[in-house]
């Protein structure tokens, strides 16, 4: 249906060009004089008040008519219900959807089948509401625009005037996102601090989400020792650096070669073939790790006398940095390469040799395209978890030895989410501290690195 009322209105959208076309073409053959704007101007002015409304309110429906429904629904359940948690609450609402579905699994509760049959109606009226809104929205709207087209009319200011409308909506839904983003993630963490000590949480060294406690486990440790994130973050390093260490030099080095010394013929065949690696998927490369890497590793140090681990830092961080090299290359040779030929020529004149004029005239004018690109890469390795879960492990080692099996944050917060999970419980919530931990982290660093950035512009320039 969604798809059905999206086309409608892009076809109102077309019909409305030309209406717009046709009227000022008629109104410019009456006076014999020339329109203030294109005819297209005229013609775009009311297609894009006829289309932007109209998906505009489509995709406030799509996105907010099954919260609407749910808080109906949940309104709607039996008094004398028995209800242990948020998690019983959305499992009730999932098995309603399913049955409006027409996915009925064993033998539903009675009130469930009512439920179920109501929110079926509900959306069946959502649809047809939102399908007369929708297109009567859009010929409305398109009217309006058709009767501001005259021959005064600076339509091409009001077209460009909409558009920048539109870029400003984009960006706003982009701030408001990671906004809500980092809200909802310092919402939950605040929920995880009042359970466990945030002190203790910084500067533990013990993680082991499993133990619930002393009153459950019958220990006489304190619960709260189980939820060090020290390890996990030292983890999360010791692979971020062996995947720098990697891809960094590598990336960079190709990138120089790319846009400094290869031919046009050697260019066009090597940048698509490095960033081929960019597209290969994740668990590709988890597979490339634990069946080949890991292993070469394992057999390789056993020859040399040293203790490898079968999932070591190692082999996760190499894979890794095989991984991020297109980011580090592709970006530094597109920022290299832009750097204007007259500083070359200058330096060459001056009597510069070749690696002397990319070393400190190139270099220092593309560095803080570089430094981003790396940037960008210490963001993809921190974040990257399916490598980390195949190649690396899950055991929350306290260690800087590469050789010894790891893990990372993201692969801890992913185990701890994994299934049905209660949201009331320190194991849980735990995900979203440890989320908001490396966010402050990555903030920190991004900062640094700007500064950095900021630094050495000021001293090119």
């Amino acid at each position: 249906m969604f798809l059905l009322i999206t086309a409608a209105t892009l076809l109102f959208g077309v019909i409305f060009y030309f209406l717009g076309v046709n009227k000022i073409k008629r109104i410019c053959s009456q006076d014999d004089i020339r329109p203030n704007s294109l005819f297209g101007y005229h013609g775009a002015y009311p297609a894009i008040l006829a289309v932007a409304p109209a998906l505009v309110l489509l995709s406030i429906w799509l996105v907010c008519d099954d919260l609407i429904f749910n808080s109906m629904l949940e309104a709607r359940f039996p008094d004398d219900l028995e209800v242990k948690g948020r998690q019983t609450i959305l499992i009730l609402l999932a098995q309603i959807r399913n049955i409006s579905d027409g996915i009925i699994v064993g033998q539903p509760d009675e009130w469930i089948l009512i439920l179920s049959q109501q929110l079926s109606a509900w959306r069946a009226n959502s649809e047809v509401a939102n399908a007369i809104g929708a297109v009567g929205l859009s010929v409305f709207c398109g009217f309006i625009g058709i009767s501001r087209i005259n021959l005064n009319f600076r339509a091409r200011k009001a077209v460009e005037t909409l558009f920048l409308t539109g870029l400003i909506i984009c960006s706003l839904i982009a701030i408001i996102t990671t906004i809500g983003i980092v809200f909802s993630v310092i919402f939950e963490s605040i929920r995880f601090f009042k359970l466990i000590s945030p002190l203790e949480f910084l500067t533990g060294t013990v993680w082991n989400p499993e133990f619930e406690g002393a009153e459950r486990a019958g220990s006489g440790q304190q619960g709260m020792s189980a939820y060090g994130s020290i390890p996990l973050f030292a983890g999360t390093f010791l692979i971020s650096i062996i995947a720098l260490s990697v891809s960094v030099p590598v990336g960079l080095f190709s990138a120089i070669y790319l846009s400094e010394y290869a031919s046009k013929k050697a260019r066009a065949t090597i940048k698509p073939l490095l960033e081929i690696l960019a597209g290969v998927p994740t668990v590709v490369y988890g597979f490339f790790a634990a069946l080949t890497v890991a292993p070469f590793f394992r057999e390789t140090g056993g020859l040399l006398g040293l203790n490898v681990a079968s999932e070591s830092a190692l082999a996760a961080g190499f894979v890794m940095g095989i991984m991020i090299i297109p980011f580090i290359s592709s970006l530094s040779d597109d920022v290299i390469s832009a750097v204007p030929q007259s500083l070359r020529d200058a330096a060459l004149g001056l009597g510069s040799t070749k690696s002397e004029a990319i070393k400190k005239v190139v270099l220092p004018a593309a560095l803080p395209g570089i430094v981003a690109s790396i940037i960008l890469a210490v963001s993809r390795a921190v974040g990257e978890t399916m490598i980390v879960v195949m190649a690396a492990g899950l055991a929350a080692n306290l260690s800087v030895n590469p050789l010894d099996a790891v893990t990372t944050v993201t692969a801890q917060i992913v185990t701890i989410l994994v299934g049905d999970q209660e949201f009331e419980s320190a194991k849980t919530l735990s995900a979203f501290a440890l989320a908001l931990t490396l966010i402050c982290i990555t903030l920190v660093l991004n900062f640094f690195a700007l500064k950095i950035v900021k630094k050495y512009r000021e001293q090119y320039e």
